[in-house]
């Protein structure tokens, strides 16, 4: 049995990371820590859990953490909070699965450009990143991980067996993503997410300067091995939950789609969550949501001699908390999929 606790817990990656755990037989919660929720019941804040969890939510405090017998910290708290956090639950001797961005980038220079100064430099070498399909072995006998930010994870999974297979251009890779608007998390509660503003509308934000951006470079380049560049450009759409990503890449020489599938269903051929679609079908959110699942789309335009690969994840649990759990069970000598195989909600 492992003990885990949990800072950052009333989030939306918190608190799905939390149903997620309830379901888990080898797992116990035994802390939740908040950023500005402590001192209440967590069912006070999310009644879906009533019956299932009956517990405060304390201070995000690693001595209390260690008072509670936790093996692992669980971090959803936003980047620039818990670094510090994450440095002391390590030097107690704590496993930490991270969720904020803080520890994604192995170029401390990179993350200065992107959020501000990195508080604890000196742990980025260590830091493993958290796509189980990338870098299972590493995680299995990590003590730090870093999970993807959902737009990355929908993003390097729809290209990282071109890329391998040196199929297209390591340049001049466009990648066009739509989210849900819980993407944006629980606190933001701004003119821009207000129903009457986002329903019935659709619009792009942060383009080329989406700080989730150098995660796609840097872990495409490690594919590669040779420096990836892509021009990344958001979408919000008024939805819940869901990622749908599509990827562009030019080919380096004449291919069929026949061709290319094969070499992507050769790449995911072990994979439990990473589903090629079979030729014609596309994927979409719906297939996806509520699962730890990914569908890839192919096409190959012949004409143009243009690689296009599609992506649908659901940004809170494959995008977040279904990749933090399998790395916690990986981490934890478990079943990779474990409280996470389970079918899309329909309809």
């Amino acid at each position: 049995m492992t003990k885990v606790g949990i800072f950052g817990a009333a989030g939306y990656g918190g608190i799905e990371f939390i149903r997620l755990l309830l379901e888990h037989p080898e797992v116990e919660i035994v802390y939740l820590g908040g950023h500005t929720t402590a001192g209440k019941k967590i069912t006070d804040l999310y009644p879906n859990l009533l019956g299932r969890i009956d517990m405060t939510i304390g201070e995000s405090s690693v001595g209390a953490l260690v008072n509670s017998g936790a093996e692992v910290l669980c971090s959803a708290l936003p980047h620039k909070v818990g670094a510090d956090i994450v440095a002391e639950a390590l030097d107690n001797r704590l496993k930490v699965i991270d969720f904020s961005a803080d520890f994604r980038l192995k170029d401390a220079a990179e993350y200065e450009k992107y959020y501000q100064p990195h508080p604890r430099p000196e742990l980025l070498a260590e830091a493993v990143y958290g796509l189980p399909e990338l870098h299972r072995e590493e995680i299995i006998s990590a003590r730090l991980v870093a999970v993807p930010g959902c737009y990355p994870t929908g993003a390097i999974l729809a290209l990282a067996p071109a890329v391998k297979a040196g199929l297209i251009e390591p340049r001049g890779i466009i990648i066009d993503s739509k989210s849900g608007v819980s993407g944006a998390g629980r606190s933001k509660v701004m003119l821009a997410f207000h129903f009457p503003e986002l329903n019935e509308s659709m619009k792009a934000y942060s383009v080329a300067v989406h700080r989730h951006t150098p995660e796609m470079n840097q872990e495409l380049s490690l594919l590669s091995n040779e420096p990836v560049e892509v021009t990344f450009t958001p979408h919000l759409i008024p939805v819940t939950r869901g990622i749908l990503t599509t990827a562009y890449g030019r080919l380096r020489q004449p291919m069929t789609e026949t061709e290319a599938r094969e070499v992507y269903q050769q790449f995911y051929a072990n994979e439990p969550f990473v589903q090629v679609m079979p030729a014609g079908a596309q994927p979409t959110t719906k297939q996806v949501n509520g699962s730890n699942n990914c569908h890839i789309g192919l096409v190959v335009a012949e004409d143009t001699g243009w690689l296009i690969a599609t992506s649908a994840i659901d940004n809170l649990i494959k995008g977040l908390s279904g990749s933090g759990l399998q790395c916690l069970n990986l981490m934890s000598g478990y079943t990779e999929t474990t409280a996470l195989d389970r079918p899309a909600l329909w309809p």
